[in-house]
């Protein structure tokens, strides 16, 4: 059965890492507010730092079904970019690309700040990223990334096999590229650091669950386990969970992907790994497999996909085990520490789900897997469009969402889109 709220069956690995930390209470009774945020990630908490600002007596209330780092903003590969993923270079796109990465930097630069202000241990660091292929399709892909970075004047460093074998300790991939503007991050600690910047006035609730809104004599109200919410204006800021709202059904899909992480591996088999301590490496193609070296020794493996609802966990510690093997075989039979899934939100064209959807009822979601970066920009951004002070036009620049059909339809266009790309890029996965 979908679930209608993030209610993951595995904890997430990353934030199983960082001490215990008292959550929130949840919400109990009835309690009126000037906004409330429903989902407290990258997006949900600038929406609610940017609003503070602009209306610094608003009662200002943030609500999360899990707590903070073990839902989604805890839960992804802790890639943040500092330019907008883009798969070609066509002219026609290049200015609205260098304006998309004008505001991701922007946007970086806040995390940046909020995470030095907090004074927490916190492992961000700008690393760089690689991309690499192994197969006629990924060099295709990487072909044209390259083609993209050189229009828009971004530095790059290329690598044949041997050079990547030298730097992280596989013969998998053929070529690759490598680009600095990217950070590696711990993301559960990052999202903790964000969270300990918040106004005192900004009231956060965990483990709070929205069941239902509805609209009444123009207040909005949001249904949880244990009261409710009435608020003037209401933000969806939960991702894919906002269609099980009611909102951009037919706009948005959640599609589940999955994480191994080792434990810290000993210091012989590190010197097997290549000469760079610290790196991550993003697919070129849709489906295949993301990879980081933590700081602190460890591999990451993040491969799988599955529509509306999660895999057991035994299928899917088999399938990351062979991706992660097939890579670097002097891991076999290395287990993984943790294991965990995290669901993302995606449109048809990679557009967000961003707007006013009916009076006072704003939305931030579809973050097609750049939900830290591009949704702390958004979050920002709908915070602005709600109070009168906006100036960006999202859809100018990351464009709008493309219509998807109902299910069942959808879900068999799923299955069928994966089974092709899959047999497509079987080499990449």
């Amino acid at each position: 059965m979908r679930p209608i709220f993030p209610n993951y069956q595995l904890a997430s690995g990353w934030n199983a890492l960082l001490p215990d930390r008292r959550a929130h209470d949840p919400v109990q009774g009835n309690l009126v507010a000037d906004v409330v945020i429903i989902g407290a990630g990258f997006t949900g908490l600038a929406c609610a730092r940017r609003w503070q600002e602009l209306q610094p007596d608003a009662r200002v209330v943030v609500i999360d079904a899990s707590e903070i780092g073990e839902g989604n903003p805890g839960r992804n590969s802790g890639f943040l970019l500092e330019i907008a993923l883009a798969e070609d270079a066509n002219p026609e796109n290049m200015q609205r690309m260098l304006e998309a990465n004008r505001l991701t930097q922007t946007a970086m630069q806040s995390i940046l700040s909020n995470v030095q202000a907090s004074g927490l241990d916190v492992d961000l660091q700008r690393a760089g990223t690689y991309r690499a292929a192994a197969s006629s399709a990924g060099h295709k892909s990487l072909n044209n990334y390259r083609q993209f970075l050189e229009g828009a004047g971004l530095p790059y460093r290329q690598l044949d096999q041997e050079q990547l074998k030298a730097e992280l300790g596989t013969d998998f991939y053929e070529s690759g590229l490598y680009t600095p503007h990217c950070y590696l991050a711990q993301p559960a600690a990052v999202i903790r650091a964000i969270h300990s910047q918040l106004a005192d006035s900004i009231t956060v609730f965990e483990n709070t669950p929205a069941l239902n809104i509805s609209n009444s004599g123009g207040k909005w109200a949001v249904t949880t386990a244990e009261g409710e919410l009435t608020c003037s204006k209401l933000v969806l800021a939960n991702n894919s969970f906002a269609k099980e709202l009611g909102v951009a059904r037919s706009r948005l899909a959640a599609v589940y992907t999955y994480a191994g992480l080792t434990a810290q591996l000993d210091p012989q088999l590190l010197e097997t790994l290549g000469s760079v301590s610290n790196w991550g490496l993003l697919p070129t193609h849709r489906l295949g497999s993301t990879l980081r070296r933590t700081a602190d020794g460890r591999l990451l493996v993040r491969s799988g996909h599955s529509y509306e609802a999660e895999m057991s966990g035994s299928k899917v510690t088999a399938l990351l085990q062979d991706r992660l093997w097939r890579r670097f075989p002097q891991l076999r039979g290395q287990d993984f520490e943790q294991v965990w899934g995290g669901a993302v939100g995606v449109t048809h064209n990679s557009a967000p789900v961003w707007g006013e959807s009916k009076p006072g009822l704003f939305i931030s979601s579809g973050c097609n897997g750049g939900g830290t970066v591009k949704g702390t920009l958004l979050g920002t951004a709908i915070a602005e469009l709600a109070l009168g002070h906006s100036e960006l036009d999202v859809a100018a620049v990351f464009g709008s969402p493309s219509w998807m059909p109902p299910d069942p339809l959808r879900g068999i266009g799923f299955h069928a889109s994966a089974a092709l790309e899959s047999w497509r890029g079987r080499r990449e996965l």
